[in-house]
């Protein structure tokens, strides 16, 4: 199958549809209330405990704009949380070009919507792989995958999408959507996905570095064999 080749593409993206998921949530008071002053309209989507943080946040509003992932894809979190964002309509949501024709057919057929931004940042696996006594199960259980991944489709599509994973960002952002009417501009969007990539980059190396470090005797101790 070819490969589609993008050469026109708008240059400002409203963003009406975010996709929040967030194990740090500083400054995420901030964030929604900076997206609700520039777009009372705006659509957010967020799992588990982000849920809870932004339904405190935006109170009585929360009903109107705020939707867990799960009513949106049709599939509730597994236990634990362990697949919550690995779901098809969320990565056409992502990766979709939405002036492409055939693209849009997916969306109308699947009742998808094209997602224009993501707020992801990731288990802190570093953190916990820093602390005394931490078992190779424990540093297992830190390895975040839906998180990367979201990440990554998002700056993939940065010809539409923007894709946010450092908190310190969140105030300029909201400053530049109130500049230009609630839009991204690619500028501001080919800028967070140069910043994704390195952080899934870093964060991939960090998981390496920790695994080469291990022995295989070590790992094994942490279980018991049927």
């Amino acid at each position: 199958m070819a490969l589609n080749v993008v050469t026109e593409i708008d240059g400002a993206v409203a963003v009406r549809h975010v996709l929040i998921s967030v194990s740090d949530k500083t400054g995420l008071d901030r964030l929604a209330e900076g997206l609700l002053a520039v777009n009372p309209q705006v659509t957010i989507f967020s799992t588990g405990g982000t849920f809870g943080r932004l339904k405190e946040i935006l109170g009585e509003r929360a009903d109107g704009c705020l939707t867990p992932v799960a009513d949106y894809t049709g599939q509730p979190e597994t236990q634990g949380g362990l697949v919550k964002t690995l779901d098809f309509k969320i990565y056409l949501g992502l990766l979709t070009e939405t002036y492409n024709a055939d693209h849009r057919e997916d969306l109308a057929r699947t009742a998808a919507v094209p997602i224009d931004m993501v707020v992801v940042n990731l288990y802190p696996f570093e953190a916990t792989v820093a602390a005394d006594g931490v078992t190779p199960e424990r540093a297992r259980g830190n390895i975040d995958i839906g998180g990367p991944c979201m990440i990554r489709a998002a700056a993939k599509n940065f010809i539409r999408v923007a894709s946010v994973v450092d908190p310190a960002d969140y105030d300029g952002i909201v400053s530049d959507l109130k500049a230009t009417q609630g839009r991204t501009e690619l500028s501001l969007r080919f800028r967070l996905a140069q910043k994704a990539f390195a952080h899934t980059a870093a964060y991939d190396a960090a998981i390496s570095d920790y695994l080469q470090a291990q022995s295989a005797d070590a790992v094994a101790a942490c279980y018991q064999h049927h």
